[in-house]
C-alpha cells in the first residue's frame, strides 16, 4: 500500500530516529524539520500550535520549537483527520485526546455533509470527502491524494466519487486557480493527474468488439472535438463503460476531424461521444457529419449513434444527436445502445 511511502503521516515516531537534518528524538526536531517530514508548511504547524494548542511540550532557551516523539505522534494524527476531511478543529481535539476518529465515524456516517469553512470554495453542501481531498491537493500531498480518490471510489463506485468527490473538488481548485493567478497551477494539475490515475485503474478488461470489420456491434469511440483538451470526463466515461462490459476506443484530446472521420469508418463504432468542453471547440457541423458517416456492404450499412458532452454545446441546435445530462445519463444510453448493463 502507498500508505508505507507517507513518512510521518502514517508512521509513529520512533526513538532516537534521525530525519537526516540532524535533528534526533533525544533532542526534538525543529518546526522546519518537522515540517518537511509531515509535508505541510512551518506556518501551518505555527497556526496549529496558536490555534488549537496543538504545540511542542519543550521549547529550547524558551523560544524555539522542539518537537518530541509525543508531540509528533499528535500531529502524525491531526494530519491524517484534516486529510480525511474533519475540520481543523475538531481533528485538533480528537488528536489531543487520541481518539483517532475518521471523518465518517466523527459525524455519524461517510454519507454526512460538511459545513466548516475550507482552503477551497466547495460550497457548504458537499461530501467531507471533498474537504479532505480539497487539503490534501493543497497541501500537494499525493499519496494522501491518490489513497483517498481510491477510497471514493471503492466506498461509493465510479459515477458517484466521479460526481461527487472529484468533480466539485476539480471545480474547486479551478475556480481557486482563476481567482489567484496562476499561484494554485500546482495544485490543479496534481488533483488532475492523480484523478486521471484514479480512474484508469478502475478500468476493467472489456470484450472483442464487432463493427465495420466483423458482425454486431462496434466498440464505443470516445475523443474530444478539434482543439479541445480536457479528457477527464472522458476518461470517467471511458472506466464507466469497462465496468459494463461495453468496450471502447478512447482517443483523448484534441482529435483532428478528418482523423475522427477515418477513425469511424475503420472500426465502424455503435456510438461515438464527442466532448466539448468550451463553445469554440464545439462543431455541430462536425457532429453531424460524424451521425452520417456510413460503413458495412451494400443493402446493410449502418451509422454511427452521436453523443454530444460537456458544455460547448449548450445552446446548440443538434438534430438526431443524444445529449446526455450527466455520466449516470451516458453510461445508461450508450450501455442501452450496445445491449449491456
Amino acid at each position: 500500500m502507498r500508505h508505507r511511502y507517507r513518512r510521518g503521516v502514517s508512521e509513529p515516531a520512533r526513538p532516537a530516529e534521525t530525519d537526516g537534518l540532524g535533528d534526533t528524538a533525544d533532542t526534538g526536531l525543529t518546526t522546519g524539520s518537522l515540517a518537511r517530514r509531515l509535508g505541510v508548511a512551518p506556518t501551518t504547524l505555527r497556526s496549529w500550535d496558536r490555534r488549537y494548542g496543538i504545540g511542542p511540550a519543550v521549547r529550547a532557551d524558551g523560544r524555539h520549537r522542539r518537537w518530541r516523539p509525543s508531540d509528533v505522534a499528535v500531529l502524525e494524527a491531526m494530519c491524517r483527520l484534516t486529510s480525511s476531511g474533519v475540520p481543523p478543529a475538531e481533528a485538533a481535539r480528537a488528536a489531543r485526546e487520541g481518539a483517532g476518529r475518521t471523518a465518517g465515524e466523527s459525524d455519524g456516517g461517510p454519507r454526512d455533509r460538511s459545513r466548516a469553512a475550507g482552503a477551497l470554495p466547495l460550497g457548504a453542501d458537499v461530501r467531507q470527502e471533498c474537504r479532505g481531498l480539497a487539503r490534501a491537493a493543497v497541501r500537494l500531498d499525493a499519496p494522501a491524494v491518490a489513497d483517498q480518490l481510491d477510497a471514493a471510489v471503492e466506498r461509493h463506485g465510479l459515477t458517484v466519487a466521479w460526481q461527487e468527490v472529484m468533480v466539485p473538488t476539480l471545480h474547486a481548485v479551478g475556480r481557486k486557480w482563476a481567482s489567484s493567478g496562476d499561484r494554485y497551477v500546482e495544485v490543479e494539475h496534481l488533483l488532475s493527474w492523480h484523478v486521471s490515475t484514479s480512474l484508469r485503474r478502475a478500468i476493467r478488461p472489456s470484450p472483442a468488439a464487432g463493427g465495420a470489420g466483423g458482425p454486431g456491434p462496434g466498440p464505443v469511440m470516445l475523443a474530444c472535438a478539434p482543439g479541445e483538451q480536457h479528457t477527464l470526463p472522458l476518461e470517467a466515461l471511458n472506466a464507466g463503460l469497462s465496468q459494463l462490459g461495453v468496450p471502447t476506443r478512447m482517443f483523448g484530446a484534441a482529435v483532428p476531424a478528418e482523423a475522427l472521420t477515418a477513425a469511424v469508418r475503420r472500426l465502424g463504432p455503435a456510438a461515438v461521444v464527442l466532448w466539448a468542453q468550451a463553445r469554440t471547440t464545439g462543431s455541430p457541423a462536425l457532429a453531424q457529419q460524424l451521425a452520417g458517416a456510413r460503413w458495412g456492404v451494400s443493402g446493410a450499412r449502418r451509422t454511427p449513434a452521436v453523443l454530444l458532452g460537456g458544455p460547448g454545446w449548450a445552446g446548440r441546435p443538434a438534430p438526431g444527436l443524444l445529449r446526455p445530462t450527466g455520466l449516470r445519463d451516458a453510461l445508461d444510453i450508450l450501455a442501452g445502445l450496445y445491449g449491456a448493463g
